[in-house]
């Protein structure tokens, strides 16, 4: 088209300058023949002969005016409106649509909070191109006007007047084009001026002006005009030369013209490119918008990545998370067309002896079949297969979404552990009873069968000086079973860590899980618990059956390790307060031991409601004791011992010096709760590089600060997650443990998990009256199916992709994660992408998908979908 418009303009010129010198040669010849016809009659004296000449000739000239106005009409001004609506008006209104799509999605993101604003570069961006097109369609439609009203004073030709157009409608583009500011601040104005200036016609696709016919009436008079300064002139006599120059100007003004037009059409390229930019981030604003709608979250705040600068130096990106997606229904759809083998990662479901309870670690049959020995509780422990498994671990029958706490401490649904073993057995106990639907917790168990909160309060009124939730903060609950007693005093303020071995007990920590109760399967047997040393308040011990006295007290020596100098041991068994030959044998080996490792007797009672009783350990706070024993007997440990090593490490019958100096951990007991979660501990010193380059204290505060910022703009209002139904929460690579503090207020509890291959940061979370433990997510972790309602991952993936297979770690997220759970996951993009292809080939909805500059986040809920396909896992066959 713009092609067309150049050649048509250039020939029109040319030809009307020939009609022009065709009019001149006319108007001379019938001013000759006049003459010569006048002197004619003169002489035969025929006037009437002259007068039929004359009318002849006035008729000549009117045919001529009028051909030459036709021919201007029809060759120049629909030319130049034909090609002004067709590619400069288009641009205009589509410019208006992409401004007001534009304000919309800036309505919902305006709101971001902090450094969240510097992540919307983009769309700044995207904003100042659109109102730079705004700009240009206004100038267009200017142009036009200036086109089709010529100044009528002037004695400029057509074709100067388009090129003097032409040249001015370049000039204000580059004026828009270097002044987008200004523009976008007159966004509005515009719109509006835009808007009155033309008007887009559905039907025809042209472009009405506010004085159409007007315009044309003008048009018309500007040919009229044109022919009337051309006859004056021609009437003037001026000379053929003159005309011929007339001619060879216009060829000029014909190149310059061309000049003008391929930059013209430059600029029009680059509009519709912009439209296109434009299009696109218009079709995101409406699918964000129908997102937000869907989620019914149409005013929260996007997931912000940058609100602190500790993410620049852990590599996570400092972009803001700024744009919610869920899958849209044609991709469920698709989704479903291939649950055979979905996006070719082909999930089975594992055939195991276990079931929908298998936990790969704890259930490897053959590797416990060829134990050399059972006698220290070997076949409880950890065995993990050669391979982890990539299968997905079944539902059981009737699965249905767990009782929201804090209704789940008391009833559960018998479907979702559907186990009865432990109610006939225990149920006179008041540990768990099936009633209809529903297995149901009276709140008791065997040594408190009157309500755990009555034994608690009972503790303390023991022992004032426990303080729950001040003083003592963060507990080890051994031999827990269904954790009643961790999940009562969780109204204390008090965190209480339950484990208790998978045995005939049956699916005792499921139960507690199950409930919203944080446990984990583990026993003490031949290696160390995996936690640091000195980093629990209190170990509690309710009538466990752990044969504390046994081997030197090995047992008891691996809970001095992890109990913090000056730390309570609470051991309510039958042993304190029964006087049957057995009981007092263990009452009184546990004195002789407890004796030897100094630990002070600090309390003793008896609960006359329950009908037992409890005495009370104290560690000591000092070196003293030790170097005054008779007998180094159990023996301190060798100083190259490391306290804090726990992975698979041997259970050592010794003990470990007590830290003294102010500056080593556990010299001093923490702040009380809650302002120990906030300071960072007193043995972090500047002098000491955190995990992040800062020094160590101020790593901390930045870590925290962070977390704050990210959990309450992002996690828990813009990813549009039920926070009334998420009690269980897993932080996959806890570091410092700022996402569960910035998480205290809620009513929710986190497994704090720091990986083996991490920085070794496990006793600042304890410190801050938090609590977790050491994993290697190679390996599975010791928890039942379908535990937590969300897990956190944060720049963990793409580290085990170095070690291990990700398909393998994304099966157990799956097996540990709860139908409807939520996962969420930051790392880079190309992990991000592929954590997500996973997700969607498990049929797990993408609830928000977000990438910016390398580093990505990711939030999915997994569903209750499960392959139809099996694969027998031979190790976990009984």
């Amino acid at each position: 088209m713009n092609a067309y418009f150049i050649v048509s303009v250039a020939f029109s010129v040319y030809d009307l300058r020939a009609y022009y010198r065709l009019l001149y040669i006319c108007f001379r010849d019938i001013y000759t023949l006049k003459m010569a016809m006048g002197k004619y009659s003169r002489v035969d004296g025929r006037r009437s002969s002259n007068y039929c000449s004359t009318i002849a000739i006035v008729v000549f000239v009117g045919v001529c005016l009028v051909g030459v106005w036709m021919m201007m009409s029809s060759s120049i001004v629909p030319i130049q409106n034909s090609d002004l609506v067709s590619d400069d008006t288009p641009h205009e209104v589509q410019k208006k649509i992409d401004d007001n799509d534009s304000t919309q999605f800036e309505d919902s993101s305006g709101n971001f909070p902090l450094d969240a604003a510097k992540g919307e570069s983009n769309t700044d961006n995207s904003q100042d191109e659109s109102d730079t097109g705004n700009s240009q369609g206004g100038s267009n439609i200017d142009a036009q006007d200036n086109q089709t009203l010529p100044d009528k004073g002037s004695e400029n030709t057509v074709e100067e007047n388009q090129e003097a157009t032409i040249k001015e409608s370049s000039k204000d583009r580059t004026e828009n084009e270097e002044e987008p500011k200004i523009h976008r601040e007159q966004n509005s104005g515009d719109g509006e001026q835009n808007a009155g200036d033309g008007e887009l016609n559905s039907e025809t696709g042209e472009t009405k002006t506010e004085g159409g016919e007007t315009n044309e009436a003008e048009q018309g008079g500007s040919g009229e005009s044109t022919d009337e300064n051309k006859s004056d002139s021609n009437e003037d006599e001026k000379k053929s030369d003159t005309n011929e120059n007339s001619v060879d100007i216009a060829l000029e003004n014909k190149a310059d013209s061309q000049n003008e037009e391929e930059k013209v059409e430059q600029n029009q390229e680059e509009n519709v490119e912009r439209n296109q930019e434009d299009n696109s981030e218009q079709s995101a604003g409406e699918e964000h918008i129908e997102i937000q709608a869907k989620d019914q979250a149409s005013n929260e705040v996007f997931p912000a990545g940058a609100q602190s600068e500790i993410l620049n130096e852990s590599n996570t990106g400092n972009g803001a998370w700024s744009t919610q997606m869920v899958e849209s229904k044609n991709e469920k759809e698709s989704l479903e067309s291939t649950i055979s083998k979905p996006n070719g990662y082909g999930w089975k479901l594992c055939n195991v002896t276990a079931g929908p309870d298998y936990i790969p670690c704890l259930d490897n049959v053959q590797t416990i079949r060829r134990l050399p020995s059972t006698k220290h509780y070997e076949h409880r422990e950890r065995h993990c297969p050669d391979e982890a498994p990539t299968c997905l671990v079944p539902l059981p029958g009737g699965y249905k979404r767990p009782v929201q706490w804090p209704t789940s401490r008391e009833k559960i649904w018998f479907n979702n552990v559907p186990h009865t073993k432990l109610a006939v057995v225990k149920g006179h106990q008041n540990w768990v009873k099936v009633t209809g639907e529903y297995l149901t917790f009276p709140g008791g168990g065997t040594q408190f069968t009157h309500g755990a909160l009555h034994y608690i309060d009972y503790i303390q009124k023991t022992l004032p000086d426990i303080a729950w939730g001040k003083q003592s903060r963060v507990i080890l609950d051994v031999g827990c079973g269904v954790a009643s007693f961790g999940g009562y005093i969780f109204e204390r303020d008090v965190l209480a860590m339950s484990f208790a071995p998978k045995d005939e007990h049956e699916a005792q920590v499921q139960f507690a899980l199950e409930r919203g109760i944080p446990a984990i399967s583990a026993v003490m047997g031949t290696t160390r618990l995996p936690f640091p040393s000195r980093v629990f308040d209190v170990v509690h011990c309710a009538r466990c059956r752990v044969p504390w006295h046994i081997e030197g007290g090995k047992l008891l020596l691996e809970l001095n390790r992890v109990l913090r100098p000056g730390g309570y041991f609470v051991w309510s068994a039958t042993p304190v307060y029964r006087k049957v030959p057995e009981d007092v044998g263990i009452w009184n080996a546990m004195s002789e031991i407890t004796k030897k490792i100094c630990w002070d007797l600090v309390a003793m009672s008896k609960d006359s409601l329950n009908g037992i009783g409890a005495a009370i350990y104290r560690k000591p706070t000092s070196n003293e004791c030790y170097e005054k024993r008779p007998r180094n007997e159990p023996p301190l440990c060798e100083e190259s011992d490391n306290a804090d090593a726990a992975w698979n490490i041997p259970l050592q019958a010794c003990m470990h010096k007590v830290p003294v100096l102010t500056s080593e951990r556990g010299s001093q007991w923490p702040e009380q709760w809650p302002l120990r979660v906030e300071k960072a501990p007193n043995w972090l010193k500047s002098s000491q590089v955190g995990v992040y380059g800062k020094a160590a204290p101020e790593d901390f505060t930045s870590d925290y600060e962070h977390w704050k910022t990210v959990v309450s703009s992002s996690y828990l209002k813009g990813m549009g997650i039920k926070w009334s139904s998420v009690r269980n929460v897993m932080d996959m690579k806890a570091v410092y443990g700022g996402f569960a503090a910035a998480l205290k207020d809620l009513k929710v509890w986190v497994m704090n998990v720091v990986p083996i291959n991490s920085p070794d940061t496990l006793p600042i979370i304890f410190e801050r009256g938090l609590f977790g433990i050491y994993h290697d997510w190679c390996e599975s972790f010791s928890t039942y199916p379908r535990s937590y309602d969300l897990v956190h991952a944060d720049h963990l993936f793409s580290d085990l992709k170095k070690r291990c297979q990700l398909t393998a770690v994304i099966a157990e997220v799956d097996r540990i994660l709860r139908p409807e759970g939520m996962l969420i996951v930051r790392d880079n993009v190309e992990t991000v992408s592929e954590v997500e292809s996973m997700a969607k080939s498990l049929q797990w909805e993408v609830r928000l998908t977000y990438s910016k500059d390398k580093e990505g986040l990711l939030c999915v809920k997994k569903t209750f979908w499960r392959p139809t396909e099996t694969q027998t896992i031979k190790s976990a066959i009984a």
